[in-house]
């Protein structure tokens, strides 16, 4: 076995050593003040059992105020996670099923209306927008294009569709899917599929 083989480093590794450096850190510093009180009066020394548990005191308030952190930070933080979680799954499920890009409008569609028909309205809005994107690509509106965000869509349809309003409606709906915690209920799947219909139409 080559040397290269051998893991270099974790984080675990990496986590411990801090906690350790930290650690003696916290010691020293309760060290150089058991020493300093002791050159003040020689008859006042900090025991070992009390530098234990002030030692224990520190990493119990620093885990808690990490915990109340990440608490406060979740909302702000979640709707990046989930759409990083989800890029992650697509990523991994790409060489599994067919590309989004190979779907046929009609496939978007059948998919759409089996998520609402089980009450799936996040996922049924979800692929009313990719049908959305496939007619697009299929009538030579706009191709597609892995890197285009909904903001860049919306501004290359102001310029080359004559209604805006269906197309709003069905990215405006896909943004606060990804970005937002806003539940789709099955008035927005209906709002979202009379969008599809009038697109469709053009």
């Amino acid at each position: 076995m080559s040397a290269d083989a051998f893991e270099k480093t974790s984080w675990v590794w990496q986590a411990s050593q801090f906690q350790q450096q930290v650690g003696e850190w916290f010691e020293y510093q309760l060290s150089r003040f058991d020493w300093a009180l002791s050159e003040l009066s020689p008859q006042w020394s900090i025991s070992t059992w009390v530098l234990e548990l002030l030692n224990f005191i520190f990493w119990l308030l620093l885990g808690l105020f990490l915990v109340w952190l990440g608490w406060r930070l979740w909302p702000k933080l979640r709707p990046y996670f989930d759409s990083w979680l989800a890029g992650a799954n697509n990523s991994t499920n790409v060489k599994a099923k067919t590309t989004e890009s190979e779907l046929s409008v009609a496939q978007w569609l059948t998919r759409s209306q089996e998520f609402s028909r089980q009450g799936h309205y996040r996922q049924a809005c979800r692929y009313l927008y990719f049908a959305m994107l496939q007619h697009l690509h299929e009538q030579g509106i706009l191709p597609h294009k892995s890197s285009r965000t909904d903001g860049e869509y919306l501004q290359l349809l102001r310029m080359s569709a004559t209604s805006m309003q269906p197309y709003e409606t069905l990215i405006t709906t896909h943004e606060q899917l990804c970005f937002g915690n806003t539940e789709i209920l099955s008035e927005n799947y209906e709002h979202c599929q009379q969008a599809y219909r009038e697109i469709s139409k053009t």
